[in-house]
């Protein structure tokens, strides 16, 4: 058995019922080439990196199955490059470490991490390394404006 990921892009002015529809016709053709499907992950609207077709924005879906043999794919592939309902695809072809990936990934072990808030200090306390940061404090040179008001004006 071999592991396979296709993701591809869905138009995205289609009704959600279309998008849905397009993305389960391509799982219904896997599982009719005798695939296991081992999961969908619709990853929802995302800005396209270029425009394709004149569009910013698609429906991204992205299928990991088993089959046992790659001899559908020309076929499958080519019925999505007919299909204009797809922006774009790419099937690639996973080893042991691209499937343990996804694996942990669907796990959570892969992934955003949350971090926790620090605390900032507050205005009227000085800085972590000792400098205050009001302007009154700032030392002022000679011969140079400081970028206020006053040190534009010309001097009589």
């Amino acid at each position: 058995m071999r592991n396979y990921e296709t993701t591809f892009v869905v138009d995205p002015v289609l009704s959600t019922e279309d998008i849905k529809s397009t993305a389960q016709t391509y799982v219904n053709g896997l599982q009719g080439e005798g695939c296991e499907i081992v999961f969908v992950d619709e990853m929802g609207l995302r800005t396209l990196a270029y425009d394709i077709n004149k569009r910013s924005n698609g429906v991204y879906y992205s299928i990991e199955y088993t089959a046992p043999d790659g001899a559908f794919l020309r076929n499958y592939e080519l019925g999505m490059k007919r299909d204009e309902r797809i922006l774009r695809f790419l099937t690639v072809s996973l080893n042991k470490y691209g499937v343990q990936y996804n694996a942990d990934k669907r796990a959570g072990k892969i992934g955003k991490a949350k971090r926790k808030k620090q605390e900032k200090p507050a205005k009227n306390e000085p800085a972590a390394h000792g400098v205050s940061r009001k302007k009154a404090d700032s030392p002022k040179l000679s011969g140079v404006p400081s970028g206020d008001a006053e040190s534009f004006k010309e001097e009589e």
